[in-house]
């Protein structure tokens, strides 16, 4: 399994699915370019798909579930699209809504209202946020990697206007659509998404929200284990 942060956030995000998980199959979490450890690369899609792809091979057990959160879901479409033979399954977490036309809209604020703040001043809400909604062991690896706030304008810039359900038709494996059911604005598009594959389903996590493996993280853990075990040994051919 290879896990892939949503915005602004780095591999730290899934330390509650790691600890969960890391017994009983290979697993990792990677840093997207512009975020965590890659601070310091720019940003591109095609540059984030070679880092999911990097790490599907490092762990050197073939195609690999992929678990993508937000952004992270929105580059593990576009891993999907260009590296079908490195993919077993996908998870598309958060990652249920258009970024075309009027469903880009929220991206494009966020996109345009970021820059304007100062990245400390952010970082000390964002701190005070996940400190004051999760317990410390959920949130302290991402508190301690820091957020990248500097390439979030690049990193939607490039995604708006790109995906939307018919994404999906490239997507050579079976593909399981696990939103919060309280994540309204990426539930948003999530029928559209499972109708556009026909190996797709949707689950809803309880009482969840955007950041739905913070807000449950063992039921988030336990949905993505119980999809793993019944993937097939080979990915599907979608047509």
């Amino acid at each position: 399994m290879v896990f892939v942060h949503g915005t602004r956030l780095n591999a730290g995000q899934w330390s509650p699915q790691l600890a969960a998980l890391r017994d009983d199959f290979a697993v990792a979490a990677v840093d997207l370019p512009g975020h965590g450890a890659r601070s310091e690369q720019p940003w591109s899609l095609a540059a984030a798909t070679e880092v999911i792809a990097s790490a599907v091979d490092a762990l050197d057990r073939g195609p690999a579930l992929v678990v993508g959160h937000s952004l992270g879901g929105y580059a593990a479409l576009e891993f999907a699209r260009s590296h079908p033979d490195r993919l077993r399954g996908l998870v598309l977490a958060g990652a249920g809504a258009s970024t075309r036309g009027a469903w880009a809209t929220p991206y494009r604020w966020a996109a345009g209202l970021v820059p304007r703040l100062p990245a400390d001043r952010l970082a000390r809400w964002n701190d005070r946020m996940l400190r004051r909604m999760y317990p410390p062991e959920v949130v302290a690896d991402t508190i301690r990697s820091g957020y990248a706030f500097h390439t979030l304008p690049d990193a939607w810039g490039e995604v708006i206007g790109r995906f939307d359900a018919s994404a999906m038709r490239h997507v050579a494996a079976p593909v399981l659509i696990l939103n919060g059911e309280k994540d309204t604005v990426f539930r948003s598009g999530e029928a559209e998404f499972a109708r556009a594959h026909p190996e797709a389903r949707i689950e809803l996590i309880p009482g969840a929200r955007h950041l739905a493996n913070f807000d449950e993280p063992d039921a988030f853990s336990y949905v993505v284990r119980r999809f793993a075990d019944r993937l097939p040994d080979a990915p599907a051919a979608v047509t």
